[in-house]
């Protein structure tokens, strides 16, 4: 069995190019599209959509006919401004006299009566500081678990 191009004949004149004519639409069907057509503007309204709800009920058949076209918008865009600039007041300072940096800050030094005996380790990395009067803790912490 070969296999073989379609002819122009099945490509060509599968679709018909012609416009439908409109239906012609029974009361029942048109009272339906009526409520579909509130819902339609509802939904629209809800979702803050404004512009795309239909005024007119003949509006909202064509466009579910599908030859409904769009009104052209004459609205001009706005011409580019750039930002403004905001203008900073000048604001003298208390004093332009006075120069140099302030004092230099006194080192941190231990002043207090308890001798530092050293800095035992607890768990992983949590250092905790034996002081002498507290040499009891020093054996807790060394007998503690690792």
């Amino acid at each position: 069995m070969t296999m073989q191009l379609m002819g122009p004949h099945m490509t060509t004149t599968q679709y018909s190019r012609k416009k439908k004519n409109p239906k012609i639409l029974n009361p029942a069907k048109l009272e339906k599209l009526r409520v579909q057509w509130r819902q339609f503007n509802k939904s629209c309204r809800k979702r803050h959509m404004h512009s795309v709800q239909f005024a007119e009920f003949n509006d909202y058949l064509a466009y579910i006919n599908g030859t409904y076209k769009a009104p052209v918008s004459t609205a001009k865009p706005k011409a580019y401004e750039p930002p403004k600039v905001r203008e900073t007041p000048y604001y003298p300072s208390l004093s332009n006299t006075v120069s140099g940096n302030g004092t230099r800050k006194e080192p941190m030094q231990y002043t207090g009566e308890r001798k530092l005996l050293g800095i035992a380790t607890m768990h992983k990395s949590n250092m905790v500081p034996i002081f002498e009067d507290n040499k009891h803790e020093a054996i807790e912490i060394a007998r503690m678990r690792r």
